[in-house]
């Protein structure tokens, strides 16, 4: 998981860090549908954060339906996206959008430089697939 890093001295709590870090990982494809994830202790050794942590990570991304845990056998990346309506799904997306421009908004950015990051951004998640959207 050495595409997953951490960074202590950011306001952002670890365990969101994590979680973002995660999503960006299995949205870009650098973990596939199915794919094994590092064991709660393994990735906090490695990240060297407490346990509780990344669990707590998990825990949400389960919960997103992201990650699949499976009892005995480990946690891997869910095989298929969580069946979401389009009300639901728009409402995360709205919620998201507004933390995002909120972000911009207080770092002084205008709507078009925003625009322009959300864009690129895109590009950056299909570079692995070769999808060019």
């Amino acid at each position: 998981m050495r595409a997953l890093h951490v960074n202590p001295s950011d306001s952002t709590p670890i365990w969101s860090q994590i979680e973002e870090g995660l999503r960006r990982l299995v949205a870009c494809g650098a973990l596939t549908p199915g794919a094994a994830i590092p064991s709660v202790r393994d990735l906090a050794r490695e990240l060297s954060v407490n346990p509780a942590t990344v669990a707590k990570a998990y825990q949400r991304l389960a919960g997103a339906g992201v990650l699949s845990v499976r009892r005995g056998d480990g946690t891997y990346v869910a095989e298929v996206p969580r069946a979401m309506g389009r009300p639901a799904r728009q409402k995360e997306m709205r919620e998201g959008a507004l933390r995002y421009a909120s972000l911009a908004a207080t770092l002084g950015a205008t709507r078009t430089e925003s625009a322009d990051e959300l864009s690129a951004a895109w590009r950056r998640l299909d570079e692995p697939k070769g999808d060019k959207r």
